[in-house]
């Protein structure tokens, strides 16, 4: 057989909630087995005696790969890999790869974007505009928060943290960050504690990754320490945000606004923060653009080609970069 008939054979499990060019690519290039969602229960005979990948936006859990015995490769569409159990995946000799650098520049972009809305309330100035306020009641009002003067600290520098303090040096604001380790090379302050770094900025944009090191990172305690005139931006993880706590300092004044652009249970944003008018919401959008949704499918895609082809992923998971193909 040539290699493209090899691939052919090869079967790749898709949940029926996956990206269309990604889908297309993999029906173009493995045999594709859809299933309605990534659950175990759902997993039928034929799956377990020919699945060798999968391919999902969603999380895939143990049970998931615990039903699959001749999985090889779990390709996760996004950065962010938190809702897979990589822990398993290396304990059974399984490759999980992720889709980084792809998207750094787009995130970054929202989060600076995000960051804008929040402080210049832009948002609200636009309805302003758009249902007559201006031309029946006049000049929208003057911004409460402006960003200059504004001192930022980061939370999370890695790929997509460093693009964004790159781009807030060119607004002239000075940037620290915390992060589980200082970054060799970084000129830019480190702060040990994430407490440390609230308490000497006003402004905290979290691009942490979610899991059990970070649930609920940013607390009433964190808050508190970013003062009266703090901005908070979340374009990481919601559940790195203790969004009760963050509700409480939005109505009580602890803080003076946030921008968000994902929450703990997407799409199920809490009333408390739908009602916040110092909050700027966003539908998880980070990503979301044609050109880099396309990207990040390309390379979700072309992992399972390299795996299946040379036997190796191109952009492994740190936790399972050790693992090694078999045969």
């Amino acid at each position: 057989m040539t290699g493209a008939e090899e691939l052919k054979a090869v079967a790749i499990l898709v949940p029926a909630d996956f990206t269309g060019h990604a889908a297309d690519r993999i029906e173009g290039t493995f045999r594709r087995i859809g299933i309605e969602r990534a659950d175990a229960a759902l997993v039928t005979d034929e799956m377990r005696r020919t699945v060798r990948g999968i391919a999902s936006f969603a999380g895939i859990n143990a049970a998931m790969m615990d039903a699959l015995p001749n999985l090889e490769l779990v390709a996760s569409f996004g950065v962010g890999y938190d809702s897979v159990d990589v822990g398993h995946a290396q304990a059974k000799n399984i490759m999980v790869t992720n889709t980084p650098d792809v998207l750094t520049e787009e995130v970054a972009d929202t989060a600076v974007g995000l960051l804008i809305n929040t402080v210049r309330d832009l948002p609200r100035a636009e309805t302003w505009l758009r249902d007559g306020s201006w031309a029946c009641k006049g000049n929208y009002p003057l911004s409460r928060l402006t960003l200059r003067t504004r001192r930022v600290g980061i939370f999370g520098m890695g790929r997509i943290g460093q693009a964004i303090a790159r781009r807030l040096e060119a607004f002239g604001l000075p940037v620290s960050y915390h992060n589980r380790r200082c970054v060799e090379g970084l000129s830019y302050p480190y702060h040990a504690t994430l407490k440390g770094l609230a308490e000497a900025v006003d402004t905290l944009i979290s691009v942490a990754p979610g899991g059990a090191s970070t649930q609920k990172a940013v607390n009433a305690e964190i808050l508190s320490a970013l003062g009266a005139k703090g901005v908070f931006i979340n374009i990481g993880r919601g559940s790195t945000v203790d969004e009760a706590a963050l509700a409480a300092a939005l109505a009580e004044g602890t803080i003076a606004a946030a921008g968000l652009d994902v929450f703990a249970s997407e799409p199920n944003v809490p009333q408390a923060l739908l009602d916040a008018p110092n909050a700027s919401l966003l539908p998880h959008v980070g990503s979301a653009s044609e050109h880099t949704r396309r990207a990040m499918a390309d390379l979700c895609v072309d992992n399972l080609i390299s795996w299946f082809t040379e036997r190796r992923p191109l952009t492994p998971v740190p936790e399972t970069a050790h693992v090694k193909a078999q045969g």
